[in-house]
């Protein structure tokens, strides 16, 4: 079966965020300043390497389960799947194009959390510069204000889609 352009966009973005992560740690030193307090004084460090794996596995572990899982489950039943009017869209004659609706959905709302959470590495990045290792509260909060918004977008996205059934 071959993929999708949307599925293509996605791997390749992936790729690119993984390299990005993989690049840029390079700058960071050898223990890493890896959580930090709500004021975004470090609390929690890790060996440079440990961080890499663990940012790297957790940036491409989360966005592949929302990209693909959600139509992997809505294609074997549609019981597991809960949007309004389910049995309007799942009718034989709109269930393909429900499903590829979906499926499609899905895989942008994991390159937003992709991309978030390649900007939460940046910031790691930088907060590791300074002496002592301190996160930007403004950048984080910043970068979830519009993680937030692009989630709402999403979500409204999908309620719009399904909320009339004909």
């Amino acid at each position: 079966m071959k993929p999708s352009p949307g599925t293509l966009a996605f791997l390749v973005l992936q790729a690119v965020l993984t390299g990005f992560v993989w690049y840029s740690a390079q700058t960071l030193p050898p223990v890493v300043a890896s959580h930090f307090s709500a004021s975004g004084v470090a609390n929690g460090f890790m060996p440079r390497q440990a961080y890499v794996v663990s940012f790297s596995l957790l940036l491409i572990g989360i966005p592949l389960l929302i990209a693909f899982l959600p139509g992997s489950l809505a294609r074997r039943s549609g019981a597991h799947l809960n949007i309004p009017n389910r049995t309007y869209w799942l009718a034989p004659e709109r269930r393909d194009i429900t499903l590829s609706f979906i499926s499609n959905h899905g895989k942008w709302f994991a390159a937003v959390v992709s991309l978030f959470l390649g900007y939460v590495h940046w910031l790691v990045v930088q907060a590791n510069r300074v002496q002592p290792p301190t996160l930007s509260s403004a950048d984080i909060l910043g970068g979830l204000a519009i993680f937030l918004l692009a989630l709402v977008v999403w979500l409204a996205g999908l309620y719009l889609r399904f909320r009339k059934a004909g």
